[in-house]
């Protein structure tokens, strides 16, 4: 074994014998560490912990001085550090956690986001809970039997799906759900077809609202073969349903975000629903997506693959493009069956003649229409309000479209201050760029306005104009999950619509503009995802559903809700995104820190050749001279290069830190670009 002899601690009186074959442990130490110091490092196993050190297992080393807990990677026979190994002090558990595969997994997710392996590891694997361990593994049950397909058989390749999954087959698909569909239910057949078969399923979604549906829908086909994960959890609890699967109790597994590195065994189907709701991406770094996460895995795996909602991402849609997976929809006669009718604002001349302020006012008559209607049917009232907080814009004083920088085609804002006593003048929030001289491409006006924010009083105005209806709200204070078939006006905010018994008989979305002009590369197609939630709830058409939305027309996203083709809208957003040169077409870094900081990560990072540089620009910190504390940096490649982006910024990184120079936050293809 190459290496001097190890150390004697000062105060050890225990002799130690390194173990007779593989004594050289190489340990993953579970601490935040400097990104030079991205690596594994060699420890000494004694001979007493020789049965219990196995790949995987949990392991008690000494760090800079102090004892931390690591992962044991593998054992060797030899080491190439020259200097005196320390040794493995304990191991607090045999089991193996970090399984091959889930050790493949994680070096994949750290690579495609320029991360850390600690890190990832670290959201993969909760934390231990002995008594949990103590317990023995439960034994697997008897495959469940295959369930009934009628449900799928509204969709186009629906039954061939099934039938691939069953038969073990890599079939991936983009499902789009028709409205009013139970797509729990549906979503547990395919989990409980790939059961049937022997295999694993995973199954993630955005909340616990949602995470309950499903578990209680699996639980109907599978028993107790299904198990729930989730943050949330108790850590013991927690553990113990992670360690259930780990060991092969549960072939079906449920839950958010945390789910998406659950160790199912033999995984032969995963589905993420609902995948641009930004819960699905992890706030912690290197700040992974569950889409992306289950495309990899799929793919490593060989299994099947949904990614499904009521509308379609940009990203879903570049998979179905590319060949990668297919469309799962139904006829458009299913569609036109299911969907209810949507109404916009001037969509056709004898409205605006009815109400001639029906642009300006924020519920028009034809929402007092659609409202009264439903009340009178016995039906409850959906309103979508959107949440406090949408960051201010501005927008064309006259026709009030976005307006766009012309170099980036980035949102305009005002950065605040003064130059020579004058207030600076409107700037690029991505490039940085000033326009002193705005001029709208859409009407040529040069008038600028700010765009409202919000609605707080929308429940009890409402409560006004229906003095005899029940008015209830849900949002961040407390989130309904069902309400009954009852006349009332239900007041929510975007992703806290509650489930009614019979579906509702209206919904008004109001403040579309407010949705439409936030500042963000995602924001058209985020509200039409969040219309598309919010109207798969109302009836359909035939039983008198109605949805308004509170919007012009004209708009491309209103048009894919009247007309219910949310692949359409996602086809036209990607094709703009490729155009603009923004994710999914191309891979974007974002990163964030000190102006000297950013200057210095440019001379020495190694940038792909296709590399192009925004920025930097300001992220509202100033310090007492009125200079920016914080600035944040675009840099975007071809998406062939992603892969050698994520790199170079991790090497670049890695010098600054070895340096011990000021951090940066660095992240890949982030939901929102300002």
């Amino acid at each position: 074994m190459a290496g001097a002899q190890p150390r004697k601690r000062k105060g050890a009186t225990e002799e130690r014998t390194a173990a007779a074959h593989r004594p050289v442990a190489r340990v993953l130490v579970d601490v935040p560490l400097p990104v030079h110091l991205d690596r594994p490092f060699d420890y000494l196993v004694p001979d007493r912990l020789d049965a219990d050190a196995v790949p995987g297992c949990r392991v008690r080393v000494r760090f800079r001085g102090k004892l931390v807990d690591g992962y044991l990677l593998e054992r060797n026979e030899t080491t190439d550090f020259q200097g005196t190994l320390s040794w493995v002090e304990r191991v607090p558990s045999a089991e193996p956690v970090l399984t091959p595969e889930l050790l493949e997994m994680a070096r994949a997710v750290a690579t495609r986001y320029g991360g850390m392996l600690a890190d990832v590891v670290r959201l993969a694997i909760p934390p231990r809970h002995a008594g949990a361990e103590k317990k023995a593994p439960r034994e697997p049950g008897p495959p469940p039997a295959r369930p009934g397909t009628d449900g799928w058989a509204r969709y186009q390749h629906g039954q061939s799906f099934l039938d691939a999954l069953h038969a073990g087959r890599s079939a991936r698909a983009v499902w789009q759900a028709l409205p009013g569909e139970d797509w729990p239910a549906r979503l547990a057949e395919a989990a409980a077809t790939a059961a049937s078969a022997g295999r694993g399923a995973l199954i993630v979604v955005p909340d616990h609202r949602d995470l309950q549906r499903v578990h209680d829908a699996c639980a109907g086909l599978v028993g107790d073969e299904v198990v729930a994960l989730a943050a949330e959890l108790a850590p013991a609890e927690r553990y113990r349903r992670w360690l259930s699967v780990l060991r092969g109790a549960s072939r079906v597994v449920v839950g958010t975000r945390a789910a998406m590195f659950a160790p199912v065994h033999d995984l032969g189907f995963a589905a993420v629903w609902d995948d641009g709701d930004d819960l699905h991406s992890y706030p912690q770094v290197p700040y992974p997506h569950t889409r992306d996460v289950l495309t990899q895995r799929a793919h490593v795996a060989g299994a099947a693959l949904i990614v499904g909602g009521f509308a379609r991402t940009a990203e879903a849609a570049l998979l179905a493009e590319s060949g990668w997976a297919h469309e799962l929809v139904a006829h458009r006669t299913e569609v036109r069956a299911a969907a209810p009718r949507v109404t916009a604002i001037g969509e056709d001349d004898t409205q605006l003649a009815r109400d001639p302020a029906a642009r300006a006012a924020r519920l028009p008559s034809v929402g007092f229409e659609a409202a009264r209607a439903a009340l009178g049917a016995g039906a409850p009232v959906l309103v979508q309000v959107p949440r406090r907080g949408y960051v201010p814009a501005l927008a064309c004083g006259d026709c009030r479209e976005r307006a766009r920088c012309r170099r980036c085609a980035g949102p305009l804002a005002l950065p605040g201050g003064s130059e020579g006593g004058a207030p600076k003048p409107a700037a690029c929030s991505w490039c940085g760029a000033a326009e002193a001289a705005f001029k709208c491409g859409n009407c040529g006006s040069r008038r600028l306005r700010a765009i409202a924010v919000g609605a707080g009083r929308t429940a009890e105005e409402l409560g006004r104009a229906f003095s005899n209806v029940t008015v209830r709200t849900s949002g961040a204070g407390e989130v309904l999950a069902t309400v009954p078939a009852k006349p009332a006006l239900i007041v929510c905010t975007p992703g806290a619509e509650p489930v009614a018994e019979g579906g509702y008989g209206a919904a008004l979305l109001l403040d579309g503009r407010t949705l439409l002009a936030r500042p963000e590369l995602r924001a058209a197609e985020t509200t039409l995802r969040l219309w598309f939630d919010a109207a798969a709830l109302v009836r359909p058409a035939r039983e008198g559903g109605r949805v308004v939305v509170m919007a012009e027309s004209s708009l491309q996203p209103v048009q894919a809700l009247v007309r219910w083709d949310p692949a359409w809208f996602a086809s036209l957003e990607l094709a703009e995104r490729a155009e603009l040169g923004f994710p999914p077409a191309r891979r974007v870094a974002a990163v964030d820190g000190t102006p000297e900081a950013i200057e210095a990560l440019l001379d020495s990072a190694d940038l792909p050749d296709s590399a192009e540089i925004l920025g930097p620009v300001p992220l509202g910190e100033v310090d007492e001279d009125g200079n920016s504390e914080r600035e944040r940096l675009i840099v975007r490649v071809d998406r062939a290069e992603g892969r050698a982006l994520a790199s170079s910024l991790h090497a670049a990184q890695a010098i600054r830190a070895a340096r011990k120079a000021a951090e940066l936050q660095v992240r890949l293809d982030p939901l929102e670009m300002l």
